[in-house]
């Protein structure tokens, strides 16, 4: 399977991004993306959602 990855419009002017891959759970660090990190759909649900309230 071929990732699709997308990052943030906000993350893009910083330079600093953290990239999502599907919504499948996959993401890493643009600036590193050899190395990837694998969390469940509903984890990444949660996280994006506390990112959103603050």
């Amino acid at each position: 399977m071929t990732l699709r990855w997308r990052k943030a419009s906000k993350s893009v002017e910083s330079g600093s991004c953290v990239e999502v891959a599907n919504h499948l759970g996959a993401v890493r660090d643009s600036k590193n993306p050899e190395v990837v990190l694998g969390i469940s759909p509903g984890r990444l649900k949660a996280f994006v959602e506390a990112l959103k309230s603050r």
